[in-house]
């Protein structure tokens, strides 16, 4: 099984295809299996990596470092390690997350970012809601999660993925409610305006994140664009995969002149 060792934790991976590279991160809970609908397409012409970020999925469930900084030195560690070309990093929810601060922190080892569904600086206008949140996973962290999950979808979503994401959630580690207790503090926009590598952002027309967080982000960040899904919500990549994966395409097409000049 592919696993690779950093520091004092193990983070679980999967590694298919070859040509430009993609890193796939998941949103808060879930894993890399949530780019099942990505693989068949992506990886007849790139290399496509998925990654189960620490407290997640198959990877590692440490009480300690679940906070972004650490997140993204998983990273810097996993693209060295795997020796990826300059990938292209396609993030979901607080997966955008990451990969924004990998831009900012480290934009030598990217090619650009997708950020689908990111929720950018909505935390923070949000901060009674998410300590409520917070409050509400500690003590009945089922039922919360069971409760919540159903609104990140559009109406008429399968109950069977709805009620996939909320397992996945509950198999992971209870530390990574971190997140969610310091998203209040993290705000992006201060540092879009100096992003050195192209971002494009996908994102939900239905997403409880309002569309309009994504086209603020884009309007403060260099030649970024933003493509709405239509009839999707937060996870449109799972809710309309074929719509997501000619978005993705025609993102990473228009991304790849910017990527060339930043080499």
């Amino acid at each position: 099984m592919p696993y690779l060792d950093v520091d004092d934790i193990t983070l679980y991976y999967e590694d298919e295809g070859t040509g430009p590279a993609l890193l796939f991160l998941h949103g808060w809970g879930t894993s890399g299996l949530t780019w099942g609908a990505q693989l068949p397409d992506f990886t007849r012409d790139h290399r496509v990596v998925t990654l189960d970020w620490r407290g997640c999925g198959r990877s590692d469930r440490p009480v300690r470092g679940n906070i972004i900084a650490e997140v993204v030195g998983d990273l810097v560690a996993l693209i060295g390690a795997l020796r990826l070309d300059r990938p292209v990093v396609v993030g979901s929810s607080m997966g955008a997350v990451f990969a924004a601060e990998l831009a900012v922190q480290r934009p030598e080892l990217i090619g650009g970012v997708v950020a689908v569904g990111g929720p950018g600086y909505w935390p923070t206008t949000k901060a009674q809601a998410q300590a409520e949140l917070v409050a509400d996973l500690r003590r009945d962290r089922a039922g919360t999660v069971a409760g919540w999950v159903p609104k990140w979808y559009a109406p008429g979503t399968s109950p069977a993925l709805i009620d996939w994401t909320v397992r996945q959630i509950l198999d992971s580690g209870v530390y990574i409610d971190e997140h969610q207790a310091t998203a209040v503090g993290y705000d992006p926009r201060p540092t879009l305006p100096g992003l050195q590598v192209p971002i494009h952002y996908i994102h939900g027309e239905l997403d409880a994140i309002p569309l309009e967080v994504a086209r603020t982000c884009a309007a403060l960040t260099p030649g970024a664009e933003v493509t709405a899904i239509v009839g999707s919500g937060h996870l449109p990549h799972q809710e309309l995969p074929d719509e997501f994966n000619a978005a993705l395409r025609a993102a990473l097409a228009r991304m790849a002149p910017a990527a060339r000049a930043v080499a």
